[in-house]
Protein backbone atom coordinates (compact mmCIF):
# COMPACT_ATOMS: atom_id res chain seq x y z
CA UNK A 1 0.00 0.00 0.00
CA UNK A 2 1.32 3.57 -0.66
CA UNK A 3 1.41 5.99 1.92
CA UNK A 4 0.58 9.38 0.98
CA UNK A 5 1.96 10.71 3.19
CA UNK A 6 3.57 9.93 7.09
CA UNK A 7 3.07 11.84 9.78
CA UNK A 8 3.12 9.14 12.56
CA UNK A 9 7.03 8.56 12.81
CA UNK A 10 9.89 10.53 11.52
CA UNK A 11 11.17 10.15 7.82
CA UNK A 12 14.28 9.63 5.81
CA UNK A 13 15.31 8.88 2.39
CA UNK A 14 12.26 9.95 -0.65
CA UNK A 15 9.90 11.10 2.05
CA UNK A 16 12.53 13.47 3.72
CA UNK A 17 11.76 16.52 1.72
CA UNK A 18 13.84 20.09 2.08
CA UNK A 19 16.35 21.18 4.49
CA UNK A 20 19.34 20.19 2.25
CA UNK A 21 21.48 23.07 4.68
CA UNK A 22 20.33 22.02 7.56
CA UNK A 23 21.29 18.60 7.10
CA UNK A 24 24.63 19.31 5.78
CA UNK A 25 25.06 21.79 8.43
CA UNK A 26 24.83 19.62 10.76
CA UNK A 27 26.43 16.37 9.38
CA UNK A 28 29.61 19.61 8.60
CA UNK A 29 29.39 19.98 12.68
CA UNK A 30 29.04 16.34 13.60
CA UNK A 31 32.31 15.93 11.68
CA UNK A 32 34.62 18.66 13.57
CA UNK A 33 33.69 17.08 16.69
CA UNK A 34 31.48 19.95 18.00
CA UNK A 35 28.28 19.75 20.59
CA UNK A 36 24.60 20.68 18.76
CA UNK A 37 21.69 21.86 19.78
CA UNK A 38 18.16 21.59 18.06
CA UNK A 39 15.19 23.30 19.46
CA UNK A 40 11.98 23.98 17.42
CA UNK A 41 8.20 22.94 18.77
CA UNK A 42 6.90 19.25 18.58
CA UNK A 43 6.68 17.21 15.63
CA UNK A 44 8.60 20.04 13.39
CA UNK A 45 10.95 17.86 12.07
CA UNK A 46 13.96 17.81 14.38
CA UNK A 47 14.06 13.34 14.31
CA UNK A 48 13.89 13.70 10.67
CA UNK A 49 16.63 15.63 10.38
CA UNK A 50 19.19 13.98 12.56
CA UNK A 51 18.17 10.43 10.81
CA UNK A 52 18.67 11.91 7.39
CA UNK A 53 21.89 13.91 8.04
CA UNK A 54 23.25 10.36 10.12
CA UNK A 55 21.85 8.50 6.87
CA UNK A 56 23.88 10.63 4.43
CA UNK A 57 26.89 10.56 6.65
CA UNK A 58 26.84 6.68 6.55
CA UNK A 59 26.11 6.75 2.56
CA UNK A 60 29.38 8.75 2.23
CA UNK A 61 31.38 6.22 4.01
CA UNK A 62 31.59 7.96 7.60
CA UNK A 63 32.24 4.97 10.64
CA UNK A 64 30.08 6.03 13.54
CA UNK A 65 28.38 5.01 16.38
CA UNK A 66 24.68 6.73 17.56
CA UNK A 67 22.61 6.41 20.41
CA UNK A 68 19.40 8.49 22.11
CA UNK A 69 17.36 8.65 25.10
CA UNK A 70 14.86 11.13 25.85
CA UNK A 71 14.26 13.06 29.00
CA UNK A 72 10.71 13.84 29.10
CA UNK A 73 10.60 10.66 31.78
CA UNK A 74 13.19 11.90 33.79
CA UNK A 75 12.54 13.89 37.34
CA UNK A 76 15.68 13.12 39.18
CA UNK A 77 19.26 12.63 39.04
CA UNK A 78 19.95 8.88 39.19
CA UNK A 79 17.29 8.23 36.84
CA UNK A 80 19.26 10.66 33.96
CA UNK A 81 22.40 9.05 35.42
CA UNK A 82 21.22 5.74 35.01
CA UNK A 83 19.67 6.23 31.48
CA UNK A 84 22.37 7.94 30.29
CA UNK A 85 25.04 5.11 31.31
CA UNK A 86 22.72 2.82 29.99
CA UNK A 87 22.34 4.00 26.52
CA UNK A 88 26.07 3.89 26.02
CA UNK A 89 26.69 0.58 27.36
CA UNK A 90 23.76 -0.63 25.22
CA UNK A 91 25.32 1.00 21.76
CA UNK A 92 28.71 -0.96 22.11
CA UNK A 93 27.64 -3.79 24.08
CA UNK A 94 25.18 -6.61 24.12
CA UNK A 95 26.19 -9.18 26.61
CA UNK A 96 26.14 -8.79 30.78
CA UNK A 97 29.70 -10.16 30.53
CA UNK A 98 30.52 -6.70 28.28
CA UNK A 99 28.29 -4.30 30.26
CA UNK A 100 30.86 -5.58 33.60
CA UNK A 101 33.58 -4.97 31.86
CA UNK A 102 32.62 -1.88 30.09
CA UNK A 103 31.60 -0.31 33.99
CA UNK A 104 34.58 -1.53 35.25
CA UNK A 105 37.35 0.34 32.60
CA UNK A 106 35.29 3.42 32.81
CA UNK A 107 33.41 3.82 35.60
CA UNK A 108 35.32 1.72 37.99
CA UNK A 109 35.81 3.64 41.71
CA UNK A 110 32.83 5.08 41.05
CA UNK A 111 29.12 4.51 42.61
CA UNK A 112 27.91 2.45 39.50
CA UNK A 113 27.88 -0.96 39.30
CA UNK A 114 26.71 -3.68 37.17
CA UNK A 115 24.03 -6.12 39.63
CA UNK A 116 23.71 -9.44 37.92
CA UNK A 117 20.34 -10.01 39.75
CA UNK A 118 18.87 -6.62 38.65
CA UNK A 119 19.68 -7.39 35.03
CA UNK A 120 18.10 -10.92 34.91
CA UNK A 121 15.20 -9.13 36.73
CA UNK A 122 14.96 -5.79 34.47
CA UNK A 123 17.59 -6.31 32.27
CA UNK A 124 18.96 -2.79 34.44
CA UNK A 125 22.40 -2.96 32.36
CA UNK A 126 23.87 -0.30 35.22
CA UNK A 127 22.97 0.05 38.82
CA UNK A 128 24.04 2.63 41.55
CA UNK A 129 25.15 1.18 45.10
CA UNK A 130 23.98 4.97 46.98
CA UNK A 131 23.29 8.08 46.06
CA UNK A 132 25.73 9.69 43.51
CA UNK A 133 28.02 12.29 44.15
CA UNK A 134 29.95 14.95 41.89
CA UNK A 135 32.66 12.87 41.16
CA UNK A 136 30.11 10.28 39.83
CA UNK A 137 28.92 12.50 37.84
CA UNK A 138 32.39 13.43 36.08
CA UNK A 139 33.26 10.23 35.55
CA UNK A 140 30.01 9.00 33.78
CA UNK A 141 30.34 12.43 31.25
CA UNK A 142 33.81 11.51 30.65
CA UNK A 143 32.60 8.04 29.73
CA UNK A 144 31.60 8.51 26.19
CA UNK A 145 34.58 10.71 25.22
CA UNK A 146 37.00 8.15 26.28
CA UNK A 147 34.84 5.21 24.67
CA UNK A 148 35.28 7.14 21.45
CA UNK A 149 39.12 7.26 21.81
CA UNK A 150 39.97 3.80 22.79
CA UNK A 151 37.17 2.80 20.00
CA UNK A 152 39.25 5.27 17.84
CA UNK A 153 35.66 6.34 15.81
CA UNK A 154 33.62 9.11 16.08
CA UNK A 155 30.26 8.79 18.84
CA UNK A 156 27.04 10.80 18.70
CA UNK A 157 24.38 10.76 21.68
CA UNK A 158 21.28 12.71 20.82
CA UNK A 159 19.54 13.51 24.34
CA UNK A 160 15.72 14.43 23.37
CA UNK A 161 13.75 16.60 25.72
CA UNK A 162 16.80 18.31 27.12
CA UNK A 163 14.89 20.99 28.48
CA UNK A 164 13.67 18.56 31.37
CA UNK A 165 17.25 18.22 32.63
CA UNK A 166 16.32 20.85 34.77
CA UNK A 167 13.66 19.24 36.61
CA UNK A 168 15.79 17.55 39.29
CA UNK A 169 17.08 19.31 41.85
CA UNK A 170 20.58 19.16 40.82
CA UNK A 171 19.85 20.21 37.25
CA UNK A 172 21.92 23.42 37.69
CA UNK A 173 24.80 21.12 39.22
CA UNK A 174 24.63 18.72 36.42
CA UNK A 175 24.51 21.42 33.31
CA UNK A 176 27.39 22.39 35.08
CA UNK A 177 29.18 19.17 35.37
CA UNK A 178 28.92 18.97 31.41
CA UNK A 179 30.00 22.22 30.60
CA UNK A 180 33.46 21.71 32.96
CA UNK A 181 33.65 17.94 31.07
CA UNK A 182 33.10 19.61 27.56
CA UNK A 183 35.21 22.52 28.66
CA UNK A 184 38.50 19.79 29.44
CA UNK A 185 37.98 17.80 26.35
CA UNK A 186 37.87 20.56 23.99
CA UNK A 187 41.59 19.98 23.49
CA UNK A 188 41.27 16.66 23.26
CA UNK A 189 40.29 13.29 19.99
CA UNK A 190 37.28 15.54 19.39
CA UNK A 191 35.63 12.84 18.78
CA UNK A 192 32.00 12.79 20.58
CA UNK A 193 29.44 14.89 20.60
CA UNK A 194 26.48 15.51 21.90
CA UNK A 195 23.13 15.93 19.77
CA UNK A 196 20.73 17.94 22.40
CA UNK A 197 17.25 18.60 20.81
CA UNK A 198 14.57 20.05 22.63
CA UNK A 199 10.16 20.93 21.46
CA UNK A 200 10.01 23.38 24.64
CA UNK A 201 11.16 26.71 22.74
CA UNK A 202 11.64 28.48 25.30
CA UNK A 203 12.68 26.43 27.90
CA UNK A 204 15.38 25.49 25.55
CA UNK A 205 16.09 29.23 24.53
CA UNK A 206 16.48 29.67 28.76
CA UNK A 207 19.23 27.10 28.64
CA UNK A 208 21.59 28.04 25.72
CA UNK A 209 20.63 31.50 25.03
CA UNK A 210 19.43 33.32 28.04
CA UNK A 211 21.33 31.79 30.65
CA UNK A 212 24.05 30.64 28.62
CA UNK A 213 24.97 27.59 29.99
CA UNK A 214 27.36 26.29 27.27
CA UNK A 215 28.41 29.32 26.02
CA UNK A 216 29.75 29.00 22.92
CA UNK A 217 30.64 25.21 23.03
CA UNK A 218 27.47 24.26 21.82
CA UNK A 219 26.23 25.45 18.34
CA UNK A 220 22.38 25.52 17.39
CA UNK A 221 21.17 23.95 14.12
CA UNK A 222 17.94 26.10 13.31
CA UNK A 223 14.75 24.84 10.95
CA UNK A 224 14.00 27.04 8.26
CA UNK A 225 11.21 26.52 6.43
CA UNK A 226 10.62 24.23 3.81
CA UNK A 227 10.01 25.66 0.27
CA UNK A 228 6.08 25.40 -0.88
CA UNK A 229 6.98 24.63 -4.15
CA UNK A 230 8.90 21.27 -2.37
CA UNK A 231 6.23 20.88 -0.36
CA UNK A 232 3.27 20.71 -2.69
CA UNK A 233 5.37 18.85 -5.32
CA UNK A 234 5.78 15.99 -2.58
CA UNK A 235 1.50 16.10 -1.67
CA UNK A 236 0.36 15.82 -5.71
CA UNK A 237 2.81 12.88 -6.03
CA UNK A 238 2.11 11.18 -3.27
CA UNK A 239 -1.78 11.59 -4.06
CA UNK A 240 -0.95 10.33 -7.71
CA UNK A 241 0.80 7.17 -6.32
CA UNK A 242 -2.34 6.29 -5.20
CA UNK A 243 -4.31 7.17 -8.23
CA UNK A 244 -5.70 10.76 -7.32
CA UNK A 245 -4.79 14.11 -8.49
CA UNK A 246 -5.61 17.83 -6.77
CA UNK A 247 -5.19 21.27 -7.60
CA UNK A 248 -1.58 22.90 -6.59
CA UNK A 249 -3.83 26.32 -5.65
CA UNK A 250 -5.85 24.06 -2.40
CA UNK A 251 -2.30 22.31 -1.64
CA UNK A 252 -0.25 26.22 -1.49
CA UNK A 253 -3.09 26.92 0.57
CA UNK A 254 -2.58 24.28 3.09
CA UNK A 255 0.62 25.37 3.42
CA UNK A 256 -0.06 28.88 3.86
CA UNK A 257 -2.58 27.67 6.86
CA UNK A 258 -0.39 25.19 8.38
CA UNK A 259 2.78 28.07 7.96
CA UNK A 260 4.48 24.90 6.41
CA UNK A 261 4.31 22.82 9.31
CA UNK A 262 5.17 19.55 7.41
CA UNK A 263 3.67 17.38 10.49
CA UNK A 264 -0.19 19.34 9.80
CA UNK A 265 0.23 19.15 6.78
CA UNK A 266 1.04 15.49 6.49
CA UNK A 267 -1.74 14.47 8.41
CA UNK A 268 -3.81 17.01 6.28
CA UNK A 269 -3.03 15.40 3.34
CA UNK A 270 -3.74 11.59 5.00
CA UNK A 271 -7.16 12.80 5.64
CA UNK A 272 -7.73 14.14 2.08
CA UNK A 273 -6.77 10.71 0.77
CA UNK A 274 -8.88 8.89 3.38
CA UNK A 275 -11.97 10.83 1.77
CA UNK A 276 -11.99 10.87 -1.84
CA UNK A 277 -12.01 8.63 -4.33
CA UNK A 278 -10.95 10.57 -7.61
CA UNK A 279 -9.93 14.00 -8.29
CA UNK A 280 -10.05 16.16 -4.83
CA UNK A 281 -11.62 19.44 -4.27
CA UNK A 282 -12.19 22.30 -2.23
CA UNK A 283 -14.98 21.11 -0.16
CA UNK A 284 -13.03 17.57 0.87
CA UNK A 285 -10.30 19.76 2.06
CA UNK A 286 -12.39 21.70 4.25
CA UNK A 287 -14.16 18.07 5.32
CA UNK A 288 -10.16 17.09 6.16
CA UNK A 289 -9.68 20.08 7.70
CA UNK A 290 -12.55 20.16 10.14
CA UNK A 291 -11.36 16.65 10.51
CA UNK A 292 -7.86 17.77 11.99
CA UNK A 293 -9.28 20.09 14.17
CA UNK A 294 -11.61 17.71 16.09
CA UNK A 295 -8.61 15.57 16.92
CA UNK A 296 -6.90 18.70 18.48
CA UNK A 297 -9.78 20.55 19.45
CA UNK A 298 -9.84 18.98 23.02
CA UNK A 299 -5.94 20.12 23.39
CA UNK A 300 -6.70 23.45 22.30
CA UNK A 301 -9.69 23.75 24.76
CA UNK A 302 -7.69 22.46 27.55
CA UNK A 303 -4.73 25.11 26.84
CA UNK A 304 -7.69 27.82 26.66
CA UNK A 305 -9.38 26.53 30.16
CA UNK A 306 -5.74 27.30 31.74
CA UNK A 307 -4.98 30.77 30.89
CA UNK A 308 -6.18 33.52 33.15
CA UNK A 309 -8.15 36.51 31.79
CA UNK A 310 -5.04 38.59 31.24
CA UNK A 311 -3.39 35.88 29.40
CA UNK A 312 -6.23 35.45 27.24
CA UNK A 313 -6.59 39.08 26.55
CA UNK A 314 -3.03 39.15 25.49
CA UNK A 315 -3.42 36.37 23.30
CA UNK A 316 -6.26 38.33 21.36
CA UNK A 317 -4.13 41.19 21.34
CA UNK A 318 -1.15 38.93 19.54
CA UNK A 319 -4.13 37.26 17.22
CA UNK A 320 -4.84 41.32 16.71
CA UNK A 321 -1.18 41.53 14.98
CA UNK A 322 -0.28 43.89 17.94
CA UNK A 323 4.04 43.72 18.36
CA UNK A 324 4.34 46.45 20.95
CA UNK A 325 2.50 44.34 24.15
CA UNK A 326 3.77 46.72 26.54
CA UNK A 327 2.30 49.84 24.73
CA UNK A 328 -0.38 52.42 26.73
CA UNK A 329 -2.32 51.69 24.23
CA UNK A 330 -2.64 48.16 23.59
CA UNK A 331 -2.54 47.63 27.59
CA UNK A 332 -5.86 50.26 27.30
CA UNK A 333 -7.43 48.48 24.78
CA UNK A 334 -7.38 45.03 26.13
CA UNK A 335 -7.53 45.56 29.80
CA UNK A 336 -3.97 44.73 30.49
CA UNK A 337 -3.84 47.27 33.85
CA UNK A 338 -0.09 47.71 33.61
CA UNK A 339 3.24 47.66 31.62
CA UNK A 340 4.43 45.42 34.37
CA UNK A 341 1.26 43.04 34.22
CA UNK A 342 1.97 42.72 30.61
CA UNK A 343 5.45 42.03 31.75
CA UNK A 344 4.14 39.12 34.27
CA UNK A 345 1.49 37.67 31.35
CA UNK A 346 4.06 37.49 28.92
CA UNK A 347 6.45 35.29 30.76
CA UNK A 348 3.67 32.61 32.11
CA UNK A 349 2.44 32.43 28.44
CA UNK A 350 6.20 31.45 27.16
CA UNK A 351 6.76 29.62 30.70
CA UNK A 352 3.16 27.63 28.69
CA UNK A 353 4.79 27.41 25.52
CA UNK A 354 1.84 29.24 23.93
CA UNK A 355 4.17 32.03 22.63
CA UNK A 356 7.89 32.63 21.82
CA UNK A 357 9.61 36.12 20.38
CA UNK A 358 11.55 36.17 17.28
CA UNK A 359 14.76 37.90 16.14
CA UNK A 360 13.10 41.43 15.90
CA UNK A 361 10.93 40.50 19.43
CA UNK A 362 8.07 40.08 18.15
CA UNK A 363 5.09 38.11 19.59
CA UNK A 364 4.61 34.68 17.84
CA UNK A 365 2.28 31.99 18.57
CA UNK A 366 4.26 28.73 17.84
CA UNK A 367 1.51 26.09 17.54
CA UNK A 368 0.25 27.22 13.82
CA UNK A 369 -3.69 25.38 13.94
CA UNK A 370 -3.68 26.30 17.46
CA UNK A 371 -3.05 29.99 16.32
CA UNK A 372 -5.55 29.28 13.15
CA UNK A 373 -8.59 27.56 15.86
CA UNK A 374 -8.20 30.34 18.32
CA UNK A 375 -8.06 33.30 15.84
CA UNK A 376 -11.44 31.73 13.87
CA UNK A 377 -13.25 29.89 16.84
CA UNK A 378 -11.97 31.19 20.48
CA UNK A 379 -12.11 34.61 19.33
CA UNK A 380 -14.79 34.34 16.55
CA UNK A 381 -12.63 36.56 14.12
CA UNK A 382 -14.13 36.91 10.25
CA UNK A 383 -10.72 37.63 8.16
Amino acid sequence: MNHTAIYDKYVTGKNFIGRKTECNGLANLLGKGEHVAIYEPPKAGKTSLIQQSLFNMKVEGKDFLAGQFSLLNIRTLPDFLRKFASTLLRMTGTTAQEFAAYIEKYLGGTHFTFDEERFGETEECVSLTERPDAGDIAALLRFPYRLAEDRGMRIFLIMEEFQNILFPDEGEELLAAMRNVMKEEAEGARLFSYILTGSMVNAMKEIFEVRRFFGRMVERVKLMPVDEREITDHAIKGFLSNGKVTDKELILGACSLFKNNLWYINHFIAVCDSLSMGYIMSPVLLEALDAVISVHKPRFVAIMNDLTTFQVNLLRAITDGRTLLSGSETVRLYGLNSSANVKRVKEALMKKEIITFNEKNEPEIIDPLFEYWVRKYYFEKKD
